[in-house]
């Protein structure tokens, strides 16, 4: 069995970034898709898993983002805080 979509599966997918090339706002934004797209309910058990699994991935690419956003804006307070002394 094979893991890559089929056209036949119902829906014609994109092509799939890989999460680690996508923006805050590209991965946020795919993420909102996906997580609607579960609460609709996939029609199959294996849609659901790979829609789950790629919400993880898109999850984790927004938290690397934001991690990075907040490592930036604490330096930049470091760097006024000593700047002021």
């Amino acid at each position: 069995m094979s893991n890559e979509p089929s056209a036949s599966a119902g829906t014609s997918a994109p092509t799939v970034a890989d999460p680690a090339s996508l923006s805050f706002e590209q991965a946020r934004d795919e993420l909102v898709r996906v997580v609607a797209e579960l609460e609709q309910g996939a029609p199959t058990l294996e849609q659901s898993l790979t829609l789950w699994e790629r919400g993880e991935a898109l999850a984790a690419r927004c938290e690397e983002w934001l991690v990075g956003a907040k490592r930036r804006l604490d330096a930049a307070r470091s760097n006024a805080e000593e700047g002021g002394r």
